[in-house]
Order: structure tokens, then sequence, then C-alpha cells
């Protein structure tokens, strides 16, 4: 189980985009984020932009309507 959690479902873009990396930036190296969400285009923007950062994906994964992704803050 993630450090954190994130819920962003019914956000839309940059909805998702932003959250994750305010979130991720007010937590401590080495803890996890899971970030749960129902914009489609998002579930490949977060991870793309958080392992841009240098942040470890763990997963990605669907569980219905929402993605989940989670990761491990460098």
């Amino acid at each position: 189980m993630a450090d954190e959690v994130l819920d962003v479902t019914g956000l839309t873009c940059p909805g998702p985009l932003v959250e994750s990396k305010k979130k991720i930036k007010r937590m401590e190296a080495g803890t996890t984020l899971e970030i749960r969400g129902t914009h489609a285009p998002s579930k490949k923007e977060v991870p793309e932009m958080l392992a841009d950062q240098g942040h470890e994906i763990l997963s990605v994964t669907q569980e219905g309507d929402v993605w989940v992704v989670t990761v491990r803050k460098a």
C-alpha cells in the first residue's frame, strides 16, 4: 500500500498533472504515492511527467473506470 493517496477522479487536464506535481513535491524522498483518476489521457500523461522528473513509476493499472498510478518519489 502507498504511503499517500491522491484522488483526482473527475478532474480533466491539466488538473491531474498539476495536482500530482504539487503533491509529490511536498513528499519525502523514497515515499510512495498512489494517484487515482478517471480522465483517460492523464493515465498516460501523469506517469510520463513524473518519470521525466526522475521519479520511479511502480505501476499503472485500471480498476473499472479508474486508473491507478503508483510512484516512488526520487
